[in-house]
């Protein structure tokens, strides 16, 4: 494999040093296509991440793993996408409670990360945020997985609350000032109009703002050294909870009632105004990590990645059709058209990546892994599905796209399959009853929405799309097959 092995000349003490720049990987969750400024987005202020956008390179064709958490972060972590990795669902063990946290299918002894990866080209390496693919005392945890440092929640049930009686450091409980309650409950017994009726549903210690301290820490900690940060933040997945300041610039200027926790999650007053506030605060702790980088000088050191783990939440209060959160695209979180997958990719990194440019490379989460193997200068060890998008990043020609897989085993669809060549998209349901289940087929570029099926007209593109989706391996969870 030829590298473009990229390296920062520094000089320090009247001699040159060599370093690899540093990585922060960005990962919302459940944040939408649409939801961002530079994405289109008019209601939610996210004036860091625009301004990112305006000093780096936007992706308009970037894809998630998968349309939800779990297997979404083990294609970006594995480089493979859900046709071959390991999490091909959210696997949930245990319960909502402290005394039954147990996380999810963790991730098997042996398997090679991201992380891995990064340390062996000399990196030290965090995630801070949420994990989701191993609970507490398994096999899956960070810190075997390829981390030197964790810091969050193991269990992405836990992190359906915002106030959590505790987060993890490491393998070691961190007690929170919150106590617990469960992140699900529906409003009964008060005024549903007295703002002070919520707060039964707050805490003093708000989980994103104290794993931004952390990855602010790190960096400082680590500034002097390569290092790889993946800051897998937790919003604006659901519960609506952020600091009441964060609802003023929103005061009427949203159609919203009161939610009152019967679809799922927690209530709030004003669900519209702390869907958006909980974005505007996220994107301020990305403007605390820019801040910090700037203070350290390490901006022209750093590539930033920004990204979401799929589409927006459908549930929970949140009037996702008012902030138009899909961009317009077909279907959010939980589906495999492409609101549920295609996401925002922002990449900026001083004086490398043309400042204001626009690509629309077709990637996706499993080209993350070859493309920063592309920077470091690492040649893998191991079969990957992706691609290293590092040329486009560079200004340079693009390559092809790497094999564009999903598929999806949860919300009643009887097993979601979809793949794409080229401007072509295969969606394929119900595929777990039914092996001769039909493949429909929509033209991207002329039908973005999925709203014209045309595997009449194009059998043959038809075929060539079942093709990749017949390719999969099969699963060692039975119930994530299809039907032969």
């Amino acid at each position: 494999m030829r590298h473009l092995f990229l390296l920062i000349v520094i000089a320090s003490a009247g001699c040159t040093q060599v370093q690899s720049p540093n990585v922060i990987y960005i990962l919302a969750d459940d944040l939408g296509y649409g939801e961002l400024g530079s994405y289109g987005q008019t209601l939610i202020q996210t004036p860091h991440l625009d301004q990112l956008a305006a000093n780096g390179m936007r992706f308009t064709q970037h894809y998630s793993g998968s349309p939800v958490c779990a297997p979404s972060r083990c294609a970006l972590l594995t480089g493979l996408h859900t046709g071959h990795c390991q999490v091909r669902d959210n696997y949930e063990l245990g319960g909502f409670a402290d005394s039954t946290e147990r996380g999810q299918l963790p991730l098997e002894e042996g398997t090679y990360t991201l992380g891995h990866m990064m340390q062996e080209a000399g990196y030290t390496t965090a995630i801070i945020g949420k994990w989701g693919l191993g609970g507490p005392h398994s096999i899956g945890i960070p810190t075997e997985q390829g981390f030197d440092y964790f810091y969050g929640y193991l269990d992405q049930k836990q992190a359906h609350n915002h106030y959590p009686s505790h987060l993890w450091r490491n393998t070691e409980w961190d007690t929170l000032a919150n106590g617990y309650f469960h992140p699900h409950q529906r409003f009964e017994g008060l005024d549903p109009n007295d703002s002070a009726a919520y707060d039964r549903y707050k805490g003093p210690d708000y989980a994103p703002d104290l794993m931004t301290h952390e990855a602010e820490a790190f960096i400082r900690q680590h500034a002097a050294e390569p290092f790889f940060l993946y800051f897998a933040h937790t919003v604006p997945h659901l519960a609506l909870q952020v600091p009441d300041e964060e609802l003023a610039p929103y005061e009427g200027a949203l159609t919203e009632s009161v939610y009152d926790g019967s679809s799922g999650y927690l209530p709030h007053i004003r669900p519209q105004s702390a869907y958006a506030a909980m974005i505007t605060r996220m994107d301020a702790h990305i403007g605390r990590i820019i801040k910090v980088l700037h203070e350290l000088g390490l901006e022209e050191q750093t590539l930033i990645v920004f990204s979401s783990d799929n589409g927006p939440t459908y549930t929970g209060g949140v009037d996702t059709a008012q902030f138009q959160s899909s961009g317009g695209l077909r279907g959010g979180k939980g589906e495999v058209y492409e609101g549920g997958i295609r996401v925002p990719m922002i990449a900026t990194w001083s004086g490398m990546i043309p400042p204001g440019s626009t690509t629309d490379h077709v990637s996706a989460f499993w080209d993350v892994m070859p493309t920063l193997a592309d920077l470091v200068g690492i040649d893998l060890m191991e079969e990957v599905n992706g691609v290293s998008f590092l040329p486009v990043l560079m200004g340079q020609d693009p390559p092809a796209p790497s094999e564009m897989y999903w598929e999806y085993h949860g919300r009643g669809w009887k097993g979601a399959q979809a793949a794409r060549i080229g401007p072509w998209k295969g969606v394929r349901t119900g595929g777990h009853d039914n092996a001769a289940a039909p493949v429909n087929v929509y033209h991207l570029e002329n039908d973005p929405g999925e709203l014209t099926n045309l595997s009449v007209t194009h059998p043959d593109v038809m075929q060539d799309l079942l093709a990749i989706m017949q390719s999969r391996s099969q699963s060692k969870i039975e119930r994530w097959n299809f039907a032969e």
